[in-house]
């Protein structure tokens, strides 16, 4: 379980907090999508869950431990339980599938032997299977560059999936990628969170995304929480606010899920 405790977050030079007083609890199996403007605080929840942002009060507390107390090789044991998707894949381009899929491995290995790329055969076999799981069986000795933008991100997926992490985050994971593929993107990480038993928390823009795929919907404004609760109690009113909506356009976008 994942607390969230009273958490601000305040960027230097800044008039207004990035988060303001977040107080959060991610249970097992939540499938969580953050939903808000740019800008609303999203990012920063998601650096501050993964370790990567220290809030500037508050604590974040996991399975019973604060962030706070640990050291940093504590800190990143802790992250080795947290798989990370990005929105920009970030993959090695010239590299084959296999070898950004066994990437995923480093915060358990070695310097030395992630350095000179050296694999075992289980290892190898591990990634093989990660990468069967999200359909690329196929493309494992293809080269990342020669793949299209869904097919990257499936990539990054199975990269998170090979740390055999408790939790799973993503950072707008499907904003370059067509409504199709975003679609496709979900179903599958929907399909990964229930057999791998995961905790997951996404943020997205896509309202219709979140409302057919997410067990939890948190929306965030100007750093706060104005919203946390099933997909279907995100209303039409509560969009507007969300997102500062006008027309009845924008209403709509809601309605049709």
């Amino acid at each position: 379980m994942l607390e969230i405790r009273n958490i601000t977050v305040r960027y230097p030079g800044m008039k207004h907090n990035a988060l303001n007083s977040i107080n959060l609890t991610i249970h097992p199996g939540d499938f969580v999508c953050v939903l808000g403007k740019s800008g609303a605080g999203k990012s920063t929840l998601i650096r501050c869950l993964n370790g990567l942002q220290t809030p500037s009060s508050g604590e974040i507390i996991w399975d019973g431990q604060s962030f706070s107390a640990l050291s940093d090789e504590q800190l990143r044991k802790i992250r080795r339980e947290m798989g990370m998707i990005f929105q920009h894949f970030n993959l090695i381009p010239r590299l084959t599938v296999l070898q950004n899929v066994l990437t995923g491995m480093f915060g358990f290995r070695s310097s030395f032997k992630n350095l000179i790329g050296w694999f075992t055969d289980e290892e190898k076999a591990q990634a093989k299977q990660v990468i069967a799981e999200v359909g690329l069986a196929d493309f494992a000795d293809r080269r990342v560059e020669h793949l299209s933008g869904g097919q990257k991100q499936r990539v990054g997926i199975a990269r998170a999936l090979l740390q055999n992490p408790s939790f799973l985050l993503g950072d707008e994971p499907v904003a370059s990628l067509d409504p199709g593929t975003s679609d496709r993107i979900f179903s599958l990480l929907q399909e990964m969170h229930e057999r791998h038993k995961l905790q997951t928390i996404i943020n997205v823009h896509d309202v219709q995304l979140a409302k057919r795929y997410a067990t939890r919907i948190i929306a965030l404004k100007d750093g706060e929480v104005v919203f946390d609760d099933k997909p279907e109690q995100f209303t039409d009113d509560m969009y507007v606010f969300t997102y500062d909506a006008e027309s009845y356009g924008e209403k709509s976008y809601i309605r049709s899920t």
